[in-house]
This record gives structure tokens, C-alpha cells and sequence, in this order.
């Protein structure tokens, strides 16, 4: 029985002492899977893991690349935000009001199941096919999901708390900011992390139906000319992104709310 606890012991410790590489390491066999999987297909279409990867430096040490890519980033960045300062009070608005509720929810479940891509060439029509088109298409995608939970944040507030401040003489707008916000606040960053992920995909997306500039443009030009090696580098960029913003993403969430409990949390990225 000793020895078999001890073997339980030192497979734990082992588990716990690859458990902050396993993201890395994870990485490293999809790159070893591809880097195999290319070379036994042998076919101009899909370049191997290495060929791809030194196509990398070559996207970022261009300064036309590397100025595509940070037009990418500041459209889902404006596009992310602008959706977090609308979504949030109206989400928290209809969680704890039935009448704005009753308003906003049936235009919600009419317009979410619309792709936001299939609306591009509508919006093309009305803004053309610059920056606000594509900023307002990451918008719109982003919207329901911080709504949506920051609308659960807010109707899983007890009441008695919010009786406990309208007692010490709080208006409604006070126990919104005050006491609903601050209770509200995990379940509103979950949201606006899949609004993160969101932000990202409809950013590509976007930018491959209105062709001008960004991280997408790259990716289908290079695509139109078989230059597949950009193809596919442009694909591990996009990646290391999202892997990035992510983890950022959810390092300010662990300071924000490092009160909340977390251990049902799915370790999505390296931190």
C-alpha cells in the first residue's frame, strides 16, 4: 500500500510540476503533428511548421505588416470597448428592471442569430469600407455576450442587499454602482472575455469580406498569390493574439475580482 501511495505522490508532483508548461507543451505537439502531417502529404498547399514560422519574421520585420496588424488591433480594440460601455449598464439595466427587460430582449434574440459577416456588405453600403464598417461589425458581434452576462451578473444579486442600501438612503442609480456593479462584476468579466475571443474572430472575419488593410487583408492577399507559407503564418500570428490578449485579459480579471471564487475556471491561456 506504501508503495502505491508513493507512486500516487510522485505522479501528483509530476502533474503539478508540468501543469504551467502544459499550454507550451500543447503548443509544441500541434506544431510537431503539423510539421509531420505536412510532410507526409507533400503538397504546395500546406507548408510544414518551420517553413511557416520563418515567414513570421518576415510579416513583422515589414513595416507594412506590422502596420496592417496594428490597424487590426485598434479596430477590435475600439470595437471591444465601445461594446463593453454600451453592453454592461444596459445588461445590468435589464437585470434588475423587468420593463427595460421586456423592451430590449425580444430585439436581442431577433438580431443575434443574424452572422455579423452576412451584415457586412449592408454596412459596406451605408459607411463604405474603411475603419467604422469594420469597427461597427466587431461591435455588434461583441454586444450580446457582455449583455447577456452582465444581465445574469445583475439578477444574481440578493435582494436583501439591495434593500440593505435603498434602508441607508441610496438612490436607484447609487445601488446600481455601488452595490449591483461591484457584485456583478465576475460574471461581467467572464463576458467580456468571450467578447475578447469574439472581437478577435470578427476582426479577421471583416477584414476578409472588406479587403483594405489588416491582419485579414494580409492573410487573403497572400492567399490570392499562393504564397501559403504567409497564409499560414498570418494564422499563427492571429493565434498568438488571441493567446496574449487572453492571458492579459485574464490577469486583470484576477486582480479585479480575486475575491471571487475561480476554481471552476477552464486555464484557457499560459497564465
Amino acid at each position: 500500500m506504501s508503495a502505491v501511495a508513493g507512486d500516487g505522490t510522485a505522479t501528483a508532483r509530476i502533474g503539478i510540476s508540468i501543469a504551467p508548461f502544459a499550454p507550451l507543451l500543447a503548443c509544441l505537439g500541434l506544431l510537431a503533428a503539423w510539421q509531420i502531417g505536412a510532410l507526409l502529404l507533400g503538397t504546395d498547399s500546406i507548408p510544414t511548421a518551420l517553413d511557416a514560422l520563418r515567414a513570421v519574421p518576415d510579416i513583422l520585420g515589414d513595416r507594412s505588416g506590422l502596420a496592417n496588424i496594428l490597424d487590426s488591433i485598434r479596430r477590435m480594440a475600439i470595437g471591444l470597448a465601445s461594446a463593453v460601455v454600451v453592453s454592461i449598464p444596459l445588461g445590468l439595466a435589464m437585470g434588475r428592471v423587468p420593463a427595460v427587460a421586456s423592451f430590449f430582449n425580444p430585439i436581442l434574440m431577433v438580431t443575434y442569430p443574424v452572422p455579423k459577416a452576412a451584415l457586412m456588405p449592408v454596412i459596406m453600403l451605408w459607411l463604405g469600407v474603411g475603419d467604422l464598417s469594420k469597427t461597427l461589425v466587431i461591435f455588434l458581434a461583441v454586444t450580446l455576450p457582455i449583455i447577456y452576462h452582465s444581465f445574469e451578473g445583475a439578477k444574481a444579486v440578493e435582494e436583501k442587499m439591495i434593500w440593505s442600501g435603498a434602508a441607508m438612503g441610496m438612490s436607484r442609480l447609487q445601488i446600481m454602482a455601488r452595490i449591483v456593479l461591484p457584485a456583478a462584476l465576475p460574471e461581467i468579466l467572464a463576458g467580456c472575455r468571450t467578447g475578447l475571443v469574439l472581437a478577435l474572430i470578427t476582426m479577421v472575419t471583416s477584414e476578409m469580406i472588406a479587403r483594405k488593410s489588416g491582419a485579414g487583408n494580409i492573410l487573403f492577399n497572400a492567399l490570392d498569390m499562393g504564397q501559403y507559407d504567409t497564409v499560414f503564418a498570418m494564422i499563427i500570428i492571429i493565434g498568438a493574439l488571441g493567446i496574449i490578449f487572453d492571458a492579459a485579459f485574464d490577469r486583470l480579471r484576477r486582480a479585479l475580482v480575486a475575491w471571487s471564487d475561480t476554481r471552476q475556471d477552464i486555464p484557457l491561456s499560459f497564465s
